[in-house]
């Protein structure tokens, strides 16, 4: 069966612990206007729901995409709120049978919004399933079977589907065209996630001084959901070996013990790029192979490391693989020697 959950919170994103659920429950914005960052995507959406609301009109079926961590989950119930209509989440692993689909569209009230995680996910038959629904508000539904099968048009109400993905490309063109909004969500500035920071300590009730919100906004890979980890992780330093209050001394500390450097690389992060330097003399090496050196899957490179490593030009996506930039070289103290297939690539 399909998961799915009214709640403010995507069950798929979040931790198994349930202290750890109602901890990132607490701490996500419930409003635009308490959602820090992504200037131009809160903007845009702004004037669309006021449209909407205005015309008293479901609004345009949305997608969210971008790297994870950012808020497009966040957003979706955001967007609930502001249009002040019911949500439905699951994701697209989790539908695996149009009835288990049909059961979600036929339970929709009128501008309800349904919510599809990780999208890109959906088999093709959900997917095109799915065209019909979106555009002209209607499903179809088998009855009987053999030769006395038939199918119905079943009436839904007016609905909008958000979905997110981290991989808007894995999505089949016409289905992509049939979302009217399409916005995709980008790392945050330093200065948005000090705002991020600052907002959680005062929810967690934390005692930080603004060194320290500094030191943990920029190692934290621009990303708002590893912002809130690694300031409930240098608590538990502050309270263990300090006296509770994480200045910059503190959040250093506690932050190079949990192998997260000034660049807010971790230990994979590191292990990408060592294997690229050292074995492959700098790439390009395919994706595939940096995987299985690895022990870890592709999906998982592709869609977590790899966008911040591109973002921060450590490394190059070509055609014939990755390549290690002259950054990366300096970060991890190597010598820059590139090789003749290297300097095929501008740096």
């Amino acid at each position: 069966m399909a998961r799915i959950i009214d709640a403010n919170i995507n069950e798929s994103e979040a931790p198994e612990n349930s202290s750890e659920i109602r901890v990132e429950a607490e701490l996500r914005p419930q409003s635009l206007v308490e959602f820090p960052g992504q200037h131009k995507v809160k903007n845009k959406l702004k004037v669309f729901i006021e449209a909407a609301k205005k015309r008293k009109k479901p609004l345009d079926h949305v997608l969210l995409s971008g790297p994870p961590g950012l808020g497009k989950t966040t957003l979706a119930v955001i967007v609930a709120h502001e249009l002040g209509v019911p949500i439905k989440t699951t994701s697209g692993p989790a539908l695996e049978r149009k009835g288990e689909l049909a059961a979600i569209l036929t339970s929709l009230q009128e501008g309800c919004i349904l919510f599809i995680d990780e999208i890109h996910r959906l088999n093709r038959v959900i997917e095109e399933y799915l065209y019909s629904a979106m555009e002209d508000f209607y499903i179809d539904i088998l009855t009987g079977e053999g030769l006395s099968a038939r199918s119905m048009k079943f009436k839904i109400a007016p609905f909008t589907l958000v979905g997110a993905t981290t991989r808007s490309g894995l999505l089949n063109p016409p289905f992509r065209d049939r979302f009217g909004i399409n916005e995709r969500l980008s790392f945050y500035n330093v200065e948005d996630l000090r705002i991020i920071v600052e907002r959680s300590a005062g929810i967690l009730k934390v005692a930080i001084t603004p060194d320290g919100i500094y030191e943990i906004s920029k190692r934290c890979r621009g990303t708002p959901r590893i912002a809130n980890r690694l300031l409930r992780r240098v608590r538990d330093y502050a309270e263990v070996h300090g006296d509770g209050t994480i200045d910059k001394d503190l959040a250093k500390y506690a932050l190079d013990s949990l192998e997260v450097d000034q660049f807010g690389l971790d230990s994979l992060d590191r292990r990408i790029l060592e294997l690229i330097i050292d074995r492959f003399e700098g790439g390009p090496v395919g994706i595939d192979t940096i995987a299985a050196s690895l022990g870890e899957e592709r999906e998982t490179i592709e869609e977590v490391y790899e966008p911040y490593l591109l973002q921060e030009s450590l490394i190059q996506k070509t055609s014939r693989g990755r390549v290690a930039t002259k950054i990366a070289y300096e970060h991890l103290e190597r010598a820059y020697k590139p090789t003749a297939a290297q300097l095929d690539f501008p740096r």
